[in-house]
């Protein structure tokens, strides 16, 4: 896996760690901005903690609320305040996670806002990426659909997408008997959102999935030990494995175009 990461280094750890370099820190800095799929099993904490564990000084925050569309960060709905974030926040990344249907139901406010929010994330100096989410567990069909928008945003916008969508077709393709989903077939169980954090912390770091162990530890406000994931070692060494692989196949892609 060691060309994956050479790859990963040239051409988007290089641009990442340049921004915040001229920043004058050494942490990289994070915002997901997004609904319940950023939020259920704390993904951005989990990415923190599993990065942090490595070594790797990043830090994640997220502006979240639940069943919210990328229209409804950018209005203020719910009490949000994501535009304003953005703009006080001194991100180097700022992950976008729209709606689960919104490729499918409303696929030119897709386009309209994510370029809204993609512009002032570039415009704070800051590197947008998107976070493509996964069809709901009764519907596999609806992946193609929600892949092709995100890939045609981010080839529109010039940026970059994490496929978690199509991390998790792969997983239930390879492994029926893996429970990803919550039992209401859209949000993502304590194994879904370890494989989704397990492809953030290999695009943003850049080191391989196996590096990580299958328990994610971080410390509450008294220094007491929180488990924000606890693997089977199956389990936990399948998605690592599936991440790496997945991830070589398409920065070697990218690579050769």
């Amino acid at each position: 896996m060691k060309k994956r990461h050479l790859i990963v280094s040239l051409l988007w750890i290089g641009l990442v760690f340049s921004t915040y370099a001229q920043q004058g820190t050494d942490t990289l800095r994070i915002l997901f901005i997004g609904n319940s799929y950023t939020y259920f099993w704390n993904l951005p904490q989990t990415v923190e903690a599993m990065a942090n564990a490595q070594n790797i000084p990043l830090v994640a925050r997220q502006s979240t609320a639940g069943g919210v569309n990328w229209k409804q960060h950018w209005d203020g709905d719910k009490g949000l305040k994501s535009r304003q974030i953005i703009e006080n926040g001194d991100w180097d990344v700022v992950v976008l996670q729209n709606h689960s249907k919104s490729t499918i139901d409303n696929i030119d406010q897709f386009h309209d806002y994510g370029m809204r929010l993609i512009d002032l994330v570039k415009s704070q100096g800051a590197v947008p990426v998107l976070y493509q989410t996964w069809a709901r567990e009764f519907n596999p069909l609806m992946q193609a659909t929600i892949s092709e928008g995100y890939d045609q945003l981010a080839k529109k916008a010039g940026i970059q997408v994490v496929h978690v969508g199509e991390l998790w077709e792969k997983a239930q393709a390879l492994r029926p008997d893996i429970k990803l989903f919550d039992p209401d077939q859209s949000h993502p169980s304590p194994i879904g959102t370890y494989l989704t954090a397990t492809a953030f912390f290999s695009f943003f770091t850049g080191e391989n999935a196996s590096v990580l162990d299958k328990r994610i530890m971080d410390v509450d406000r008294n220094g007491e030990k929180l488990y924000l994931s606890i693997m089977s070692e199956q389990n936990a060494e399948f998605l690592q494995d599936l991440v790496d692989t997945y991830l070589t196949e398409e920065w070697e892609g990218h690579a050769s175009k």
